[in-house]
């Protein structure tokens, strides 16, 4: 069956998908249009990359009057970036329709701007950050809600993971009792289930496994030791040829600082976190979606969502809290039946998030770059001899020591070799004791002097 002729589509939507190029639907689609034209709740579990964006879009358009002068649609995303690539997903609807009116509301969009907009008419599709519409809809009542049809919550687990679940429910609390609800999140997490039970009627559950390009990430460790993530970074960037290589950092703070020493090192980078502009975060966006620099530093947050085409490497500097977050990160690169490179960059504090992700089947190789070369580590995490074990085997020796003859006093002598065995022994764990206590010292006064407090 052409595409074009599975679910009874508008004229309008069917000459929007058109334009679209599409051949066939994917998987998120096939399933989440037909549930949406139906009326019925949904909730969907895909990553970033499946085509979720229109799985929603291209129902709301059917689903459209444009003879109702209220909003009929909302659709909230956990960052600006995020809320701009949906709006201008949705524009160029106006291509084929130009009756359909859609506005971004999020902190990008002058405020005042905003409030004039809304007080010459409401538009029929809203897109915005949970935040920015909570204050033109609850605050300054600009912007009428509390009739609309369909709201779509995207990237939900990230929407709860910072705090911005509150205001979705501050909005969706003051909406009709009958309203139509679109969830889609990468997981599912215990802490969301209280806020679906409470606005969805049986939901339609939708879940997509993930693509068989995850197969074809390899994942590499490579340790820090004494050095700083950034630090590390710098050390092994020469080993590679890049097409982009996305990296992760864990907070603000360390993305702004990776991104400057990149730069003052003579790479091509761009920035894209929560401390930035208004101004600074649509530039970055621009130099991402132009394929511009080839090396981008973000939190997840503010990278969740975006596509990125062509990532060939990504880099990890540490673990995120929840290790979903680090399966996301690799996912980024191995995309259409690429292969993909993860590398994470790992201290002694990540060994249980490295167990944790080893159960979980990610399979991990250990390397190092040294001499201008990657080599191969020893397995991470393999056991070395204990050194009591060691001292036990020199004991051992010693013990078992075969004598031509038994000289007048042997076992004296041969106690007092072992008590020397001992005492070399215990002088040496005080040193390691020692360097150990001194290089935590140097670490701890480095992050300080670094990082100061790290917040998000």
């Amino acid at each position: 069956m052409n595409i074009l002729e599975k679910f009874n589509l508008r004229e309008d939507v069917l000459q929007f998908i058109e334009t679209l190029g599409f051949k066939q639907y994917t998987p998120i689609q096939e399933q989440v249009i037909p549930c949406v034209l139906k009326g019925r709740d949904v909730i969907g579990i895909s990553d970033t990359g499946t085509g979720k964006t229109h799985a929603f879009l291209i129902p709301i358009f059917n689903k459209i009057d444009v003879t109702k002068e209220k909003v009929q649609a909302v659709i909230t995303a956990p960052t600006r970036e995020l809320a701009r690539q949906i709006y201008e997903r949705a524009i160029e609807m106006n291509e084929v329709n130009p009756n359909i009116r859609i506005r971004l509301i999020s902190g990008e969009v002058e405020k005042t701007r905003m409030v004039e907009q809304l007080e010459k008419g409401q538009p029929h599709i809203v897109i915005g950050t949970p935040g920015r519409l909570k204050d033109m809809f609850v605050q300054s009542e600009v912007l009428r809600l509390d009739q609309t049809d369909i709201l779509v919550v995207d990237e939900a687990d990230m929407t709860l993971e910072f705090g911005f679940l509150n205001d979705v429910d501050a909005i969706a609390g003051r909406m009709r009792k009958d309203l139509q609800m679109l969830v889609f999140s990468a997981t599912i997490p215990q802490a969301l289930q209280p806020f679906l039970k409470k606005y969805l009627q049986n939901p339609q559950m939708v879940q997509i496994e993930k693509t068989q390009s995850a197969a074809k990430i390899e994942h590499i460790l490579v340790p820090c030791k004494h050095l700083s993530y950034t630090e590390k970074l710098l050390r092994i960037l020469p080993g590679f040829t890049p097409y982009v290589c996305l990296i992760f950092a864990n907070t603000r703070k360390l993305a702004a600082e990776v991104a400057e020493t990149l730069r003052d090192n003579g790479y091509d980078c761009t920035e894209i976190h929560g401390d930035l502009s208004s101004r600074q975060r649509k530039n970055a966006m621009k130099v991402v979606s132009s394929h511009s620099a080839s090396y981008i530093v973000a939190t997840d947050i503010a990278a969740r969502g975006i596509d990125l085409d062509g990532v060939s490497h990504v880099v990890s500097l540490g673990f995120p809290t929840s290790l979903e977050y680090y399966v996301h990160r690799a996912g980024r690169t191995g995309r259409a039946m690429r292969d993909g490179i993860c590398y994470a960059l790992y201290n002694d504090k990540d060994e249980a998030s490295i167990n944790q992700l080893k159960v979980k089947g990610i399979g991990f190789k250990h390397k190092d770059y040294k001499g201008d070369a990657w080599v191969e580590l020893k397995p991470y995490g393999q056991k070395r001899i204990p050194k009591n074990d060691l001292v036990e085997k020199e004991i051992a020796k010693t013990l078992h020591r075969k004598n031509e003859k038994v000289k007048p006093g042997y076992k004296k002598k041969r106690n007092a070799e072992i008590q020397k065995i001992k005492q070399r022994q215990r002088r040496q764990m005080i040193k390691d004791s020692i360097k150990v206590q001194t290089k935590e010292r140097n670490r701890q006064k480095q992050r300080e002097l670094t990082y100061g407090n790290e917040d998000w």
